[in-house]
């Protein structure tokens, strides 16, 4: 033993005395490349941001024109301001009232235990399948000044309209409340599912330190939750930007009702490509906010004890309390509205019977699944190829790629026509000359381009939705995966995928609710005599037909609860 101890030192020192001559240096370690599916993600985002990049030079054309000055010069002097003012004060008005009732709504039925707490649980994500100009419509039809509750106040009263105050349904407030009461469950779903899945020894000492439920709510939970807080709320404030039928609805003016005005009323597409510029460009800047104020706070949990949650028993007046708390969101945001649907349905309800009404429901149902699948898969792509290969071309082009969900969806389908419709005219140019063959078009008009401008609206959805999961994945798993043995894609099959579970099908059931309510790009992109269940509710409640259209948005809602039903299951199997 000695022997081989002595020789081996001897070896290295050189015999008799050390080596003194210098070593080389260490030649540096190589970073490794990143993997061909890496940088198909990034090729990927950047095909997603095609239609983006066409409105970006649609605006910028006539920038460059000898007059092109003048048509800005007439925006920001005329409409730029009160678009931008209307906007914002929408976004924080709904940003603040959907993350309270989001919030509060999720932290209430995963750590107390009340009467009705199971169903509430449920309930809570109904009206994430009413669409928000749907609801503005049932709620106009009801609080208008020829409305049944004016009217019933006017026969109880004998007053007349102008002799009594009534809150004006028609007003920015108004579209605030209606937009919030049916996007909170964004918020509640993502916080849910982070308040489940955190640390129950964070709570329990902060409850053993005399703390009560709001405080370790405020102090412990809700900062621990802060990234499916911020996604939740930047769902909700894309939604909002990007909303039309509500605030046309309504009368509230912002950059969408601007585009559209300026796009369709006008003919005026550079006008309306350079409004929409500066709907990106608030977007973005939203996101980099958000990003920033968070710096480098990581927010997975930090111990591997995670005992059973054992939910706070309430009593009194504290169970009556998280009771109204939970009840009032599902009853301004699918009660109200759908009871109103409802009675109007067994009123008169669509003309049309069910043999001919069924062929909507089932376009609408196969583009929201085919949908759902392609987004989840793309927005997978783009989260797991940033986190295993990091870099700031990724980083950009995933940001870029979700910026389609701020837009309306017509300018989104403008945009996917242009490229679409210079590839149609490209091949048909080179057949013409090659085989004297036309080919017509192949991709505008057809469920292949309706699908792609639904990935674009819709892939910001699935990407934040799969980044906040990925987010309260501990990085330390990842590396205990490779240490073992397993290579980047083994490690994320065997460890982070099954972990991300359900953050993927949270993702899928966001595509496909939204998808299900998709209206402006279903209109202009569909192939000819394709009419799904959102273009039968337009074309009768824009004739102000609700009674009529109260069947299709009934069955949007009856089709669009059947996944949001199978998640809740699906979790609580979990």
């Amino acid at each position: 033993m000695s022997g081989g101890v002595s020789g081996g030192v001897s070896g290295r020192l050189g015999g008799a005395g050390p080596d003194l001559a210098p070593r080389a240096p260490a030649a540096p370690r190589r970073r490794r490349a990143a993997p061909f599916w890496a940088w198909a993600a990034v090729l990927v985002a950047l095909l997603i941001t095609a239609p983006l990049a066409s409105v970006l030079l649609t605006a910028a054309t006539p920038l460059f024109a000898a007059d092109g000055g003048q048509a800005w010069a007439h925006i920001l002097r005329t409409m730029l301001a009160e678009l931008l003012v209307n906007s914002v004060l929408l976004s924080v008005l709904v940003g603040i009232m959907a993350a309270c009732m989001g919030a509060v709504s999720a932290w209430l039925v995963s750590t107390c235990a009340f009467r009705g707490r199971g169903f509430l649980e449920v309930a809570l994500l109904l009206p994430m399948a009413m669409p928000a100009y749907v609801c503005g419509y049932a709620y106009v039809w009801l609080l208008d000044v020829a409305g049944p509750v004016q009217e019933a106040i006017r026969a109880a009263t004998g007053l007349r309209w102008g002799q009594y105050w009534f809150p004006e349904i028609r007003s920015l407030p108004g579209a605030a409340l209606m937009l919030a009461a049916v996007l909170y469950p964004y918020v509640y779903l993502l916080c849910r599912n982070a308040f489940l899945q955190q640390s129950v020894c964070l709570l329990e000492a902060s409850r053993t330190l005399g703390h009560g439920l709001p405080r370790t709510f405020l102090h412990v939970a809700l900062p621990m939750a802060r990234p499916a807080l911020a996604a939740g709320v930047a769902l909700v404030l894309m939604e909002v930007l990007a909303d039309f039928g509500t605030v046309q609805h309504f009368a509230v003016r912002t950059f969408t009702t601007g585009i559209y005005d300026a796009w369709f009323g006008q003919g005026d597409r550079p006008a309306a490509a350079q409004l929409a510029a500066c709907l990106m460009g608030v977007v973005a800047l939203l996101l980099l906010l958000e990003r920033l104020s968070r710096g480098g706070r990581r927010y997975h949990p930090t111990t591997t004890r995670h005992p059973p949650l054992r939910p706070v028993v309430l009593q009194g007046w504290k169970q009556a309390a998280a009771i109204i708390a939970c009840a009032t969101p599902v009853l301004l945001g699918f009660v109200i509205p759908g009871g109103t649907l409802l009675a109007l349905m067994l009123q008169s309800g669509d003309p049309l019977d069910a043999r001919r009404t069924l062929p909507f429901a089932l376009n609408s149902l196969t583009l929201a699944s085919v949908t759902a699948g392609i987004a989840v898969v793309v927005g997978a792509l783009l989260a797991w190829g940033n986190r295993l290969h990091p870099s700031r071309l990724r980083g950009a082009a995933n940001r870029l790629a979700s910026l389609g969900y701020a837009l309306p969806g017509s300018v989104i389908a403008v945009g996917t026509l242009v490229p679409f419709a210079l590839f149609d005219n490209a091949v048909d140019a080179w057949m013409r000359a090659r085989f004297g063959i036309s080919t017509g078009l192949l991709l505008s008009g057809t469920m292949a381009a309706l699908v792609f401008a639904y990935l674009v609206r819709f892939l910001g959805v699935a990407l934040s939705a799969v980044e906040s999961g990925l987010t309260r994945v501990r990085p330390s798993l990842f590396a205990a995966a490779r240490v073992l043995g397993r290579r980047p894609g083994q490690a994320v099959r065997e460890v982070e995928l099954p972990l991300a579970r359900g953050a993927l099908l949270t993702a899928a059931v966001l595509v496909f609710v939204d998808t299900m309510k998709e209206l402006p790009a279903t209109l202009i992109v569909r192939p000819f005599d394709f009419d799904t269940l959102a273009v039968r509710v337009h074309s009768l409640a824009s004739d102000e037909r609700l009674a009529e259209a109260s069947t299709s948005a009934l069955l949007i809602v009856v089709v669009g609860l059947l996944p949001v039903i199978a998640l809740v299951r699906g979790m609580r199997k979990g």
